[in-house]
């Protein structure tokens, strides 16, 4: 009888945890409806500021259209068919539009399924060029150079040669307005090389000499030689000089692996970033050797070589680490034709203890040097904006205590000391100065904008955050003076941020801003800021989801953590909810965040005014199924001084999910006892951890999250320590360890296809396993085909309706716990 009893119990065990042929199943009506209103256009204005271009974006594709081959080399992802990036939310057509208030005029010839990526305006706003995809169905699938007219609103293919798109953008204007440099598939380069029939030998890696070469942990890499004769077949273009008249295209130099070609501000050369061997199978094709030459435009010859930088196999794994040597060749755009790099004062490492930290420096027409230094940095170099030859902006960064620094440069004087403009922590939004504004200029070159009484003031635009949430704001600030003049700021009850500066030159502030509120649906407006005046829409884009009565309550939230820092949510409830309906089952979604500082870690962000658009991965549908939903809980991960936040993460991660809990409780709208818990990515490893960690919640879901941090030794996510420099550090947080701990079901899902770093599908994998190995409640749903963040419209539903059937099972209706 024993035998039989045990039999039995192994036959249902067996039944329980095999793998299911399972259906695509839709979530209710309601959830349904949501996901599938139709998506806001995008939007692209002309640098002059006259014309838009309103582009209807595609809807959810299916899982036929994702499922397109694909290829994955070198840490990008392409359509064989194509040349082309796999995965595009393109625009479906254009419409023009002239301001302030012309009508939406429809563009004639294109074709009547057009798939449409990276529209490009001229420098002087005649034309916008854009890629068009078709996708075929064999090998004719092929991206098209096209250019529209926007005189006649007429678009046309402007050149017959495919675009090699597997960078992305593979174009760009050149500042006559008349040519356009672009990259294309070799003439006549064959078909794509076999695949080995049988290995012709072991693939072999080695490494020696203390060389230290640690490398983060990335996706899609190179694995052997047919990978390297693939992405050699694939990657390599012909860049050519295209005439936008008739379509004549003039081949410039040999063809390479040509990840950039950029023209000169004046159009007289090209500087050409061109990546080759020795290439890596543990690190991406950013790391591969590059080699930056200048070529003639004109006649396409090499001018200079500028420089040959080698494989960058040897990078620190620190955040603000780069590799030694001259990098970031860019023009300096307000000048015809000077190139500008930075190059690291301590061999790219930001542990080793230097006064100067990285070096700017030019090098101006015909590049034959030497270089002259522009200024000495103190920090790593992060990012220039050039004015004028009195006037650039350089700005650095250093990750151990999140400082940056903006300083003002006079590129004219290269030895003047530097001037601090902005100095302070990254992380204390209150008092972010704003960024400072450019525009593109009569060469198609963005530079600051200046204007002012003297000509020497720059535009700010910021968010705006403070206690009483974002504010958007334009400022004008006076370099002579640095006093700081305040154009316009949003007032509630509206959330409206500044989308284009169109006129700062007389006595009208002109603003393009895109402005919604808790009912409105986000719309452009023109807004003149030196008067009280209401703004003039622009689009009447109406609210989504009017039509399936879909509207929430919602506020934000304010409470403490017990550690005393400050915490905020967005509190979610259905539409008819009254307090005396009593308590609601709830869900919580988060995503934690590391900080160095408590005082930054408890500044409010984001605003009680936002219209709520929900994306495919928002929690707020299940306010229509009767929860209520804390969104964007914030949960600080803090660590002050020599501390690392990641040290105490588990206890910080417990205190804020039942702070935010708390609240709701005390508010009498959340019932503790029917709380589940959601995130993705790091919010699914928050997830796994809160429920190893605590007896908060009745159910969780993780979605495409990683759970052994050992399998990214090299650091992750705000962890710039490594394995092997904090053990205990990696040990703890790893949920993968506490599979015995947790009693509470789990909900796991990830994409067939992650492409993030560190999330492989083997992550949810093998954690799945050790969950199913200990007894636990859990639940492993993979999704065909989809990367990190999902896209096809029946994976979409489907993962609605495995959230819906979790929530209602474990959280709405909890199932008794089993007896001890």
């Amino acid at each position: 009888m024993k035998k039989l009893l045990l039999s039995a119990t192994l036959l249902l065990a067996a039944a329980v945890s095999q793998a299911q042929d399972f259906k695509y199943q839709t979530p209710p009506k309601a959830i349904q409806d949501l996901l599938l209103a139709p998506p806001t256009p995008r939007l692209s204005l002309s640098s002059d500021g006259r014309v838009l271009a309103l582009l209807p974006v595609q809807d959810f594709p299916t899982v036929a259209e994702l499922a397109q081959p694909e290829l994955r080399l070198a840490g990008l992802r392409f359509n064989p068919r194509t040349n082309g990036p796999s995965r595009v939310s393109y625009a479906v057509g254009i419409k023009l539009k002239k301001l302030p208030g012309g009508p939406e005029i429809d563009v004639k010839g294109l074709p009547a399924q057009a798939h449409i990526s990276s529209p490009t305006w001229s420098p002087d706003n005649t034309q916008l060029a854009f890629a068009l995809t078709t996708p075929g169905t064999g090998t004719d699938g092929r991206v098209e150079l096209w250019v529209l007219d926007v005189a006649t609103a007429t678009a046309r293919r402007l050149l017959a040669a495919p675009l090699n798109d597997a960078f992305g953008t593979s174009f760009e204007w050149v500042s006559d307005s008349k040519t356009l440099l672009a990259r294309t598939v070799p003439a006549g380069r064959g078909p794509a090389p076999a695949a080995d029939a049988a290995p012709t030998g072991p693939t072999v890696q080695e490494s020696g000499g203390g060389k230290k070469s640690g490398a983060r942990t990335y996706q899609d890499l190179l694995k052997n030689p047919a990978d390297e004769r693939l992405f050699d077949y694939y990657a390599t273009s012909q860049l050519v000089k295209v005439n936008l008249v008739d379509g004549s295209a003039q081949p410039m130099g040999q063809p390479g692996v040509i990840q950039t070609a950029s023209p000169s501000p004046n159009g007289q050369y090209v500087l050409l970033r061109t990546r080759h061997r020795p290439y890596s199978y543990l690190l991406p094709i950013s790391s591969f050797p590059q080699r930056i030459d200048v070529l003639d435009l004109a006649s396409g010859s090499l001018v200079q070589p500028v420089a040959d930088l080698p494989l960058a196999d040897n990078v620190p794994t620190n955040f603000d680490a780069v590799p030694a040597g001259p990098r970031g060749h860019s023009w300096r755009t307000d000048v015809p034709a000077t190139l500008y790099y930075a190059e690291a004062q301590d061999g790219g490492d930001p542990k080793v203890k230097v006064d100067v930290r990285d070096k700017l420096y030019t090098l101006p027409a015909p590049f034959a040097g030497p270089a002259q230094e522009l200024a000495a940095l103190p920090l790593r170099f992060a990012g220039l904006s050039w004015a004028n030859d009195k006037l650039a902006l350089a700005e650095g960064y250093r990750w151990a205590d999140r400082h940056q620094t903006t300083w003002q440069l006079n590129p004219g004087a290269p030895s003047a000391p530097l001037t601090v403009l902005f100095d302070g922590s990254e992380q204390d939004t209150y008092h972010n100065p704003g960024t400072p504004y450019e525009r593109r200029n009569a060469l198609g070159k963005y530079v600051l904008l200046t204007g002012g009484p003297t000509g020497q003031s720059i535009y700010l635009v910021g968010e705006g955050a403070s206690p009483e949430g974002d504010r958007p704001f334009v400022d004008e600030l006076d370099l002579a003076t640095h006093k700081t003049t305040r154009w316009w700021r949003s007032e509630a009850p509206a959330y409206e941020i500044p989308v284009a500066i169109l006129d700062a030159s007389g006595k009208h502030r002109q603003l393009l801003t895109r402005r919604e509120s808790l009912t409105q649906a986000p719309n452009y407006y023109l807004r003149d800021a030196s008067k009280k005046a209401a703004p003039a829409a622009v689009t009447h884009y109406p609210n989504p989801y009017a039509a399936f009565g879909g509207s929430f309550q919602k506020q934000v939230l304010h409470y403490k953590r017990a550690d005393g820092v400050d915490l905020t949510a967005d509190l979610y409830l259905p539409q008819n909810y009254k307090k005396t309906d009593g308590p609601l089952p709830t869900l919580m979604e988060a995503y934690p965040v590391e900080f160095k500082d408590k005082s930054n870690a408890g500044q409010v962000s984001g605003s009680p005014y936002t219209f709520t658009r929900l994306s495919w991965a928002s929690p707020v549908f299940w306010v229509t199924q009767g929860y209520a939903v804390l969104a964007n809980a914030s949960i600080p991960i803090v660590g002050e001084g020599s501390k690392e936040p990641n040290d105490t993460y588990i206890d910080q991660l417990v205190s804020s999910a039942k702070a935010a809990i708390d609240e709701g409780a005390r508010l009498g709208v959340v019932d503790p006892a029917r709380v589940g818990v959601m995130g993705h990515s790091y919010g699914a490893f928050m997830t796994a951890n809160l429920l190893s960690h605590s007896n908060l919640f009745k159910a969780g879901i993780a979605r495409s999250g990683a759970y052994n941090r050992t399998l990214t030794p090299f650091g992750f996510q705000g962890e710039e320590r490594t394995f092997w420099q904090a053990p205990e550090v990696y040990n703890a947080m790893s949920p993968f360890n506490f599979a015995d701990k947790i009693k509470t079901p789990i909900l796991l899902i990830h994409g067939e296809a992650d492409n993030n770093s560190g999330t492989f599908p083997i992550q949810t994998e093998r954690y799945y396993a050790a969950l199913k190995g200990q007894g636990a409640t859990a639940r492993y749903v993979v999704l065909p085909a989809e990367a990190h963040g999902y896209a096809a419209r029946e994976n979409l539903l489907h993962m609605l309706w495995e959230m819906d059937s979790w929530l209602n099972k474990y959280v709405k209706a909890p199932v008794p716990a089993p007896a001890n």
